[in-house]
């Protein structure tokens, strides 16, 4: 009897604590779908941004634009072409759109004040860019942008900087397409990624003062770059997604694209501080006359260094790589612009045969051809594509769009390079002549075509960035063919990232020109 009494005790209690536990569990799932009813019925008072049913909304968030469009900015600049202000508003994203010239004006310019990045744009990029000058207002960009530009303005560094460009062209990359050349037809080169491996070489060396070869890294140099791609993208993507709050848990829980982000930051982290530790190793031994020196004479913050270093290499390395990568593959598509260019070359060398190994590049101011093709090309593929502002208080654009505070509002220069109204009935096609009178290359408003910004954030290494292409342009076009397989410039996909870069990359075959032979 007293053991069937301990048993049916121990059973009930067995039973209790079973009930207890499923009690728990239903008092827990019915508290948490009590708050999530809460949060729901609070967003649907609210009336939040992504319940937009405006066919723009609508087509966004569908991704329905797909079906007509292969990338994200054709169809902006689709939807900006149709727009009578050219100004479309994207409500899903909080974001006003314009490819107006006399908006540009007055965000860049005449209201500079009141479009600053804004915190919302810093925060998406806080954990990549950090505090670089790319991600920063006021006292921050001012320091940065006036000790960048008094050094990049001096004639030493200019000549240190094309001095640097002709030795890498010459010891580097003409090289390296010779050899490529030497294989057959066959071989293919991805340009993309030749030009992103010339374009950071020639930045350690021009803002750092460091050959990448010096570098003392626990993995090869590509596997720091392809992390800066991965960084670049990822962090672009945040931008996209309607709601920031579901990045921002992502990377509070850090799953998913959050995760690969963080590890691929820690690698460029990895990669400045290894920068800033050789920048230190070299001390009193270097110049002293880099870029990055200079910072480290006035800042003893290495987080605020790894920021500036990080910003330099996003400018140096992406933008420059990008600009040439569609110089290239528009030549492709165009072999009598490549003639031109060649004819000119030979008549501002007065007639003589150069070749990369020998020209002057003291003359490259004197090619106004080669500056308006370059400029033609970034015209059709500017290698940032849009820029963001937010709104510190409520405006009305020259159009009539009202702003209200706090409003992302993006000028986008892959559109406007696209305007029938700005560039005429043949805007899509690469035709360098339209920005020569009487064989001399006349500039633009920055407003009109805002590649380089304008006014007061007017890009301060613009100088440097079109002496560098220039020089690549010129060395190539004279002594190679390059031609793209499977590529072309009228339809081209590009990958998410903070520059416009080509999904997959530009596969070519390089041929080296006859007269270019050894003799």
């Amino acid at each position: 009897m007293g053991a069937d009494a301990t048993t049916l005790h121990i059973a009930v209690h067995a039973l209790a604590s079973s009930l207890q536990a499923q009690v728990a569990a239903v008092f827990f799932v019915s508290a948490a779908c009590t708050v999530a009813l809460a949060l729901l019925l609070a967003l649907l008072r609210l009336r939040p941004p992504w319940w937009c049913a405006c066919p723009v909304c609508e087509a966004y968030v569908t991704a329905s634009w797909a079906r007509e469009f292969d990338n994200l900015c054709d169809w902006y600049a689709h939807l900006l072409r149709r727009a009578p202000g050219r100004t479309v508003h994207v409500h899903v994203l909080g974001n006003v759109l314009t490819a107006n010239p006399a908006t540009v004006d007055h965000m860049l310019r005449c209201r500079f004040d009141n479009y600053p990045k804004g915190a919302p744009f810093s925060a998406i990029l806080a954990d990549f860019l950090g505090r670089g000058i790319f991600n920063v207002d006021g006292d921050g960009w001012l320091f940065q942008r006036k000790l960048a530009a008094a050094e990049l303005a001096s004639p030493a560094i200019r000549a240190f900087a094309a001095n640097v460009v002709a030795s890498e062209l010459r010891c580097r990359l003409i090289p390296l397409l010779r050899s490529a050349s030497s294989y057959g037809s066959e071989r293919l080169l991805d340009l993309q990624d030749v030009f992103r491996r010339f374009a950071f070489d020639c930045i350690c060396k021009i803002s750092f003062g460091l050959d990448p070869g010096c570098l003392e890294l626990s993995l090869p140099i590509s596997a720091f770059a392809d992390a800066f791609d991965t960084a670049s993208m990822l962090s672009a993507r945040r931008a996209t997604v309607p709601m920031h709050v579901v990045w921002k848990l992502k990377r509070l829980l850090n799953i998913g694209e959050e995760r690969e982000l963080r590890d691929a930051i820690r690698l460029v982290d990895a990669l400045a501080a290894e920068v800033i530790r050789q920048r230190r190793k070299l001390g009193s031994a270097a110049s002293g006359d880099d870029l990055l020196s200079r910072f480290m004479g006035s800042i003893n913050d290495d987080k605020y260094l790894r920021d500036i270093v990080v910003s330099f290499m996003l400018a140096g390395r992406d933008t420059v790589a990008s600009g040439l990568t569609a110089f290239f593959l528009l030549l492709s598509d165009h072999p009598e612009v490549a003639a031109a260019i060649r004819d000119e070359v030979f008549r501002v060398a007065g007639g003589r045969d150069p070749t990369a190994a020998s020209f002057d590049f003291d003359k490259l101011k004197d090619m106004h051809y080669v500056h308006a093709a370059l400029y033609e090309s970034m015209r059709l593929f500017p290698p940032v594509q849009f820029d963001s502002k937010f709104a510190a208080g409520d405006d009305t654009l020259p159009d009539g769009t009202f702003v209200a505070k706090g409003t992302r509002v993006t000028y986008h220069a892959y559109a406007m390079g696209r305007m029938e109204s700005l560039w005429g009935p043949d805007c899509a096609v690469f035709r360098p002549e339209r920005w020569l009178s009487g064989g001399r290359f006349v500039p633009e408003s920055p407003y009109r075509y805002p590649v380089f910004q304008g006014g007061v954030r007017v890009c301060i290494g613009k100088d440097l960035a079109i002496m560098e292409m220039k020089a690549v342009i010129v060395a190539v076009v004279l002594s190679f063919d390059v031609e793209a397989v499977d590529r072309s410039s009228r339809r081209p996909k590009f990958a998410p990232g903070l520059t416009a870069t080509f999904a997959g990359g530009v596969p070519v075959r390089v041929r080296r020109r006859a007269h270019c032979a050894p003799s």
